[in-house]
């Protein structure tokens, strides 16, 4: 069974930045595909962004193309999403999520990463 520590979450102002962390123990990071999902207040989930275990295809929902950037440390076996130019709709508790290997992130991606969580999340705030 996976087991992840998940970080980096905090209270910001508009326009600040946050990078969550999502540590890996246990097993091995490369053994799968990666994402993020979130779940805002009274909302469903909603899967943020997905990385292939390659570290080559990365997807991300529109409203967050530009600001979040999904990446990974082999070395340190650890996720990230580095989120820049927050806006007071990003408020939201953050999970990090694993697919299987051969899931490149196609199609309804947000939906799997939703359905896969690891942790029990990291809450981002962002005030206006």
């Amino acid at each position: 069974q996976v087991q992840v520590t998940e970080s980096g979450g905090g209270s910001v102002q508009e326009g600040g930045s946050l990078r969550l962390s999502c540590t890996f123990g246990g097993s091995t990071l490369n053994d799968y595909s990666m994402g993020w999902f979130r779940q805002r207040p009274g909302k469903e989930r909603e899967g943020v962004a997905c990385m292939s275990w390659t570290g080559t295809i990365k997807r991300y929902i529109d409203s967050v193309k530009g600001r979040f950037t999904i990446s990974r440390d082999q070395a340190r076996n650890t996720l990230y999403l580095q989120m820049n130019d927050l806006k007071s709709e990003d408020t939201a508790n953050y999970f990090c999520a694993s697919l299987p290997r051969d899931d490149y992130c196609a199609g309804s991606w947000g939906q799997r990463i939703s359905s896969s969580p690891l942790g029990q999340g990291t809450q981002v705030t962002v005030s206006s």
